[in-house]
């Protein structure tokens, strides 16, 4: 079948997952029952009543009955109590009570008019995907780069309902994870073109995705890894810069969790955060099995299996490069959760979208990616080959 066809089928295919999404949004309810989610609209709501001082989450901007009102659509026992509210902690000087998740959530949330604000995020957020989605199917120019296409098009399509539900951080988190991932793929594909620029780029948006889960700030690890071993190796110029651009722009990126820090906690270094979220690392054997158990398994597998290929089959040492950090990053991350003592359905799907994304883009920005699939087939690289490369 020509690829053509192929192509305009899978879209097809695309645009289905995507209606069937929307329809299914459409009758989402704001009043849910997740604690979480309260907080995320009253950070919304906060927003829009009071602009940027909408930053400050303390109790006591509280005058307006919006967070009693929300807490009592949901059954919550203690809605007309406010220093029993979920996810808000008291400051370590006692002086205040505040929300403990970032602002850009809420900001995002913000955007649209309160009371209808879940659906249109995620909306938005679903048809951003289907155009990386399409984006991807399109630029793909061999079988085996439209395969991969096609399937995580149609994979990432549907995640946006399951489990980006989860939480309404998902959503946005989503969309940087899909940008973050073609980013990154044009920084080393395209080597020599824009690199500065494209690594600030990617360094404000891994920045960025901390407002939306704190969590996010370990999708920079791998990245952080990758510039400072290239510096510590090769001590040159092009990779001291490259450093400094991705430090500072990734500090760039997290100047609002810093501001919503300062404002609440008094440090900007400083998160309302506590109990389970801040305990120190822990193997448990539940929840290592509990990940066993759950789907983002086979995903890990996927995503490992990923960049195996991609590091045996690259066709040029920009390629290699970006398997090294994709390894890397996926390491760091996956030895974080597992290591923290919660498990959510959701908690590694930003790395796995975040790898599979720039996985998917290598391989379809590559230029002629099946010439070099073809001849390491046949030859294979000889270790001093592919230290060369590397180093190249």
């Amino acid at each position: 079948m020509p690829i053509r066809v192929v192509k305009v089928l899978f879209s097809i295919v695309f645009l289905a997952i995507l209606a069937s999404n929307i329809r299914l949004i459409s009758y989402w309810s704001e009043s849910r029952g997740v604690y979480d989610d309260i907080c995320y609209l009253r950070q919304a709501h906060l927003f829009q009543r009071f602009g940027w001082q909408g930053l400050d989450t303390s109790l006591a901007r509280e005058t307006d009955g919006y967070l009693a009102a929300k807490l009592r659509s949901i059954g919550y026992p203690n809605w007309n109590e406010p220093t029993l509210a979920p996810c808000h902690t008291q400051t370590a000087d006692g002086s205040k009570r505040v929300m403990t998740p970032p602002p850009g959530t809420g900001f995002v949330l913000g955007l649209f008019p309160e009371g209808f604000q879940v659906v249109p995020l995620y909306v938005v957020a679903n048809l951003i995907i289907a155009g990386f989605a399409l984006y991807g199917l399109w630029r793909a120019r061999e079988p085996l780069s439209l395969t991969s296409a096609a399937l995580l098009g149609a994979l990432s399509i549907y995640f946006m309902i399951n489990p980006t539900k989860a939480s309404y951080s998902m959503a946005p988190t989503m969309v940087v994870c899909a940008l973050a991932g073609l980013l990154t793929a044009r920084l080393f594909v395209d080597e020599g073109r824009r690199h500065l620029l494209m690594v600030a780029a990617v360094g404000v948006l891994l920045g960025l995705s901390a407002s939306f889960r704190i969590a996010n700030v370990v999708l920079s690890a791998g990245y952080f890894l990758f510039f400072g071993l290239s510096f510590l190796i090769w001590r040159t110029r092009e990779t001291f810069v490259s450093g400094i651009a991705l430090g500072f722009s990734f500090l760039v990126g997290l100047l609002p969790v810093f501001a919503a820090n300062l404002v609440n906690s008094g440090h900007p270094l400083v998160s309302a955060y506590g109990g389970q979220d801040t305990a120190p690392p822990s193997l448990d054997p539940a929840v290592l099995l509990a990940y066993l158990r759950d789907t983002q398994f086979p995903l890990i597998v996927i995503a490992c299996a990923g960049t195996a290929l991609l590091w045996r089959y690259a066709g040029h040492g920009g390629v290699r490069k970006l398997a090294l950090l994709v390894a890397g990053n996926l390491a760091l991350n996956l030895a974080f959760f597992a290591t923290h003592p919660v498990f959510t359905q959701y908690y590694v799907i930003p790395i796995l979208m975040l790898s599979l994304w720039t996985l998917l883009f290598a391989a379809v920005l590559s230029r002629s990616p099946a010439q070099g699939f073809i001849a390491h087939e046949a030859d294979g690289p000889r270790p001093s080959e592919m230290l060369s490369r590397i180093s190249h």
